[in-house]
């Protein structure tokens, strides 16, 4: 008989076939990490019940099972050639695997050339992502799977890496949106993440073949699969033993069972792996700890006979719900720490009746929330403010340490940073592509080990040999700890070693510094994961600093809440709170209803939380008209609306003489239509642009993406394109430009490499641009003397020689004059709205990026968002005319940058006026001229806040930021 073994990296599958290479036993189930064991016992069941005692050829296969074979002596056969050698035998039309494991994802190509493409930095979009989401929505995969075939709206849920996708689905979770169209949602999103993160424009044609454990079992994951692509996929049977059937079917050589039982059973031993200093050299050590620690307490009082004015602070966190009862002298009458469950509303009204329950004579005098469900609670039950969560925790701190100069707050999936500097905040620093520095880190591993958090991280103080895990994906670290587990590292050295990596995690990769004093001398650290004393420990032992760490830390945001209520509380007359009585508490009820807006083009689909007496919250919205019904949503103090207006009163001049051309909205186009339009206009061309970016057009082009690194602006000119050849335009005009116009500010003038010669990389990943006229030539307006010539070369070249030099330099003549008019009229209007707002006593935001971040796709609203704080919006290129145009002291060559170094340094000097960068994921260049923006800005005591854009922006990390801006602005 043949034996193969797949050990994946949270299953083990066999497969026994006879000589006739049919199945006389399979076997699916997970390891739970216990890898050796359950080998030893899963062949210790073949050998006695299905071989009886025979010799069996047997191979190994699978992601985990390598270590083992090779140390083991036992034959071994590559993954992914198994599942191909498995494929060629039971289903030999195949042109196409899509394979999802529990960490690993997969696309074998088997047309055209064999490739596999293959995950390798991130593991969202797996099975364990899936596992992570459904346990973030409170139900099983099964609920999940069916909940998914009910769906009416699919959200946009960022699949890359698990705290985006996190911050995705609790705030609509908090809106009250349905988890029917939640799971869609998740499905969708592994469908795009797959496709667009490994196909990398390869077409996936032919027939597509499903394997692997989500895709077996779930079929609304297959539909989504199916959807994406536009094909129907086959989910052959056994299609979960594709890679054990490939190794049985490798299998040559006869192994004895028994010698090999002995050999797994002896593996893993060695005591070879990688580890640091223990936390704590003895018990003496860490009773000092837990000494000075204790000092720090907040009063208590009793809330049974305390007399006076109370306040009720709320933090809505992602994850938790935490709520403070405080009495006039900042002591703690009541408090509460519980699981959301995914909703935070029936959670509050339970406590308020718990607490009048206790005390039917209970009277608030103010009350405040914070956190992810802050609108929706402030909504629900009338309650007096709502605080941005860095100031409610900033406000907290002060209580324990009055100066303080740095704050930092690691929860179960965010971690929030922030320097103080004059009282104020200064810098706020967010995790927004990672979730392995926090709670939810150790839960996760907690749990797969069979324990309480509580109990795992009491392991970790004493361990002997903590673990050098370094800092990773949470899910990729599995693989190190299994690894270290085989080696003979303890439970309590992997406890150890976990907390080691979330502090890093903390330090290096979401704060980045490079060194301790950076952060300062007097910091407090609060939430709910500092309560591990093995982290608190590791902070301290990393810093080289003794910190506070306050008794309440897990309801710091709250205990701040409630600070702020009672600070604001003073300043206004009335006595008593707003808060919703005991009388309506009884008969509250919450219903939800989801319809679409309708109000502008965006349709935003909105979730409407109804609740008694009248009070509603919308969300989904992504202006405010649904809310306030204004009929602008605040576009009159928006330069990026006013833009793109602009840009949209372009219109085809019809039926053209020589038909019509196609141009893409994307990247450079973002300024440059009003050039291009123009002179083709006058050519004769009937000019049609692609439409807006949306959800559905980025995914439309996604397939033919060759790079998951490059920035998302890039992404989009495929949708862009797809859109143009749905059109039916035969000639796309879409060129190479290395240089861009010469604005007399830096020491040359060139386009970002991606602007310049994106171009080049769709022609070579588009195959439909094949049967097109795609005209993509080198072109250089930034020499408008030796452009026409050019330009009538290039296009006799593509249309037969029936241009002449005459005509085109009359056509580029009026480009230049209609590109310096739009330039021109936006810098004026950009500076009648700076003088409205300085009229009307409001701050200034210099919205600075690039052109193509005036997209809505790319810049996701955050121009509205920033609106609605009050606030008048204006670009940097508007501000960068009111400087005198000379070269700042960098290296500086790109026009756009130079725009940027201007504005910065008259921001500067303009006390109404704050600058926010826009910087795109995967663009070195951006990162470059941050450091320089920075620079310039702190030099001047300005608070410099960056937002990091990309497909899978985290909004609520954004509201985060601008919300804590104007905070620190007020302060």
């Amino acid at each position: 008989m043949k034996i193969g073994l797949d050990v994946g990296s949270t299953t083990i599958k066999s497969i026994v076939l006879d000589d006739e290479d049919q199945i006389v036993f399979q076997s699916y189930e997970r390891h739970y990490s216990q890898i050796t064991e359950k080998m030893t016992e899963l062949l210790t069941k073949i050998r006695k019940e299905v071989v009886c005692g025979k010799d069996a050829k047997l191979t190994v296969s699978g992601s985990a099972g390598m270590g083992v074979s090779e140390t083991c002596g036992l034959p071994f056969v590559q993954e992914v050639y198994a599942t191909r050698i498995a494929t060629g035998r039971l289903l030999p039309e195949t042109d196409c695997i899509i394979e999802l494991g529990g960490e690993d994802a997969k696309i074998l190509f088997l047309t055209g050339g064999t490739e596999v493409r293959m995950n390798g930095s991130c593991a969202g979009g797996t099975g364990a992502f899936i596992d992570q989401m459904a346990t973030l929505l409170g139900i099983s995969l099964e609920e999940m799977d069916k909940l998914s075939a009910q769906y009416e709206k699919i959200y946009t849920i960022a699949s890359r890496c698990g705290v985006f996708a996190k911050s995705d689905i609790q705030p609509l979770l908090n809106q009250g949106a349905r988890k029917s169209d939640l799971s869609a949602s998740i499905f969708a999103a592994v469908a795009n993440q797959t496709i667009a993160g490994l196909a990398q424009g390869r077409p996936i044609t032919g027939n597509v073949v499903y394997l692997g454990g989500p895709l077996t079992f779930l079929s609304g994951l297959r539909h989504a699969f199916d959807t994406a692509l536009k094909t129907t996929g086959t989910c052959p049977e056994n299609s979960l033993y594709y890679v054990a059937l490939g190794a049985a079917f490798s299998s040559e050589i006869e192994i004895d069972l028994d010698t090999a039982l002995k050999n797994i059973a002896s593996y893993g031993n060695t005591g070879n792996f990688r580890s640091i200093a223990p936390l704590f050299q003895d018990q003496a050590a860490y009773d000092a700890f837990v000494e000075r620690h204790s000092r720090c307490k907040a009063p208590r009082g009793d809330f049974k006979t305390y007399k006076g004015p109370v306040f009720l602070g709320v933090d809505s966190g992602s994850t938790t719900i935490k709520a403070v009862v405080m009495g006039s002298d900042g002591q703690i009458l009541d408090s509460i720490y519980r699981s959301n469950a995914g909703n935070p509303v029936p959670l509050v009204r339970d406590y308020l009746l718990e607490l009048y329950k206790v005390r039917p004579d209970l009277r608030f005098t103010a009350a405040a929330v914070t956190g992810y469900g802050e609108e929706l609670l402030k909504n629900a039950f009338n309650l007096d403010f709502g605080i941005v969560e860095t100031i409610a925790h900033f406000t907290a701190a002060k209580r324990f340490m009055p100066k303080v100069d740095f704050v930092i707050d690691i929860g179960g999936q965010d971690m929030k940073c922030f320097k103080i500097r004059g009282g104020a905040i200064d810098n706020i620093f967010l995790n927004e592509a990672c979730s392995s520095g926090c709670g939810s880190f150790l839960q996760t591993f907690a749990n797969t080990l069979g324990y309480s958090i509580e109990d795992f991280a009491k392991l970790g103080l004493f361990a002997k040999h903590p673990v050098d895990l370094g800092s990773r994906c949470t899910v990729f670290m599995n693989s190190q700890v299994k690894q270290a587990q085989k080696d003979g590292a303890t439970t309590a050295d992997i406890s150890a070693g976990l907390s080691v990596s979330v502090v890093k995690n903390a330090l290096y990769k979401v704060i980045r510094v490079s060194s301790a004093e950076e952060l300062g001398r007097n910091i407090v650290v609060q939430g709910g994961t500092f309560l591990n004393d093995a982290v608190l420990r590791v902070f301290e032992k990393e810093m080289h600093v003794d910190v506070v760490r306050p008794d309440i830390s897990g309801l710091m945001g709250a205990y701040g809440a409630a600070v702020y209520a009672m600070q604001k509380s003073l300043r206004r007359e009335e006595g008593s709170s707003t808060l919703i009585s005991k009388e309506e508490l009884e008969n509250f009820k919450h219903e939800v209803k989801v319809t679409n807006c309708g109000l502008c083009n965006n349709n935003c689909r909105l979730t409407i939380n109804i609740f008694a007496g009248g009070r509603r919250f919308i969300g989904g919205n992504r202006c405010e008209r649904p809310v306030t019904k204004r009929g602008n949503g605040g576009a009159d103090l928006d330069l990026f609306a006013y833009k793109l207006s602009k840009l949209q009163s372009y219109v085809p001049v019809p039926a053209g003489s020589r038909g019509k051309i196609g141009i893409p909205m994307c990247l450079n186009m973002y300024e440059l239509l009003p050039f291009w339009h123009t002179f083709f206009s006058l050519l004769g061309f009937e000019v049609v642009t692609s439409p807006l970016s949306t959800r559905e057009l980025y995914i439309e082009g996604q397939s033919t993406i060759p790079s998951d690194t490059v920035c998302f602006p890039a992404k989009l000119a495929h949708g862009h394109i797809m859109k143009l050849l749905d059109a039916g335009l035969k000639t796309i005009f879409y060129p190479c430009m290395s240089y861009n116009i010469d604005e007399h500010r830096s020491d040359n003038h060139y386009n970002c490499p991606v602007v310049a010669y994106y171009p080049e990389v769709l022609a070579a990943n588009m195959p439909q641009l094949k049967n097109v006229n795609f005209i993509d030539d080198y072109v250089g307006i930034h020499r408008p003397r030796s452009f026409p010539k050019k330009m009538t070369e290039i296009l006799n070249t593509r249309f037969d020689g029936t241009f002449t030099l005459k005509e085109v330099k009359i056509a580029a003549g009026a480009a230049y004059k209609a590109y310096e008019a739009y330039m021109q009229d936006i810098c004026a209007k950009g500076n009648e709205m700076i003088d409205r707002a300085r009229l009307e006593h409001r701050q200034i935001i210099v919205l600075s990026g690039r052109p193509y971040h005036l997209d809505p796709e790319v810049n996701h609203g955050i121009d509205k968002l920033i609106t609605t704080l009050g606030a008048a919006v204006v670009s940097e290129d508007v501000i960068a005319e009111r400087t005198k145009k000379q070269p700042v002291d960098v290296l500086n060559q790109w026009t756009y940058h130079a725009r940027l170094y201007s504005a910065a340094e008259y921001v500067a000097t303009q006390a109404d006026m704050n600058l926010v960068q826009m910087v795109s994921f995967g663009c070195g260049l951006d990162a470059i001229t941050t450091d320089e923006v920075r620079s310039i800005l702190e030099k001047h005591d300005k608070i410099y806040t960056q937002i990091k854009i990309d497909e899978i922006t985290n909004l609520g990390a954004v509201k985060i930021r601008l919300r804590s801006l104007f905070a620190a602005l007020e302060q």
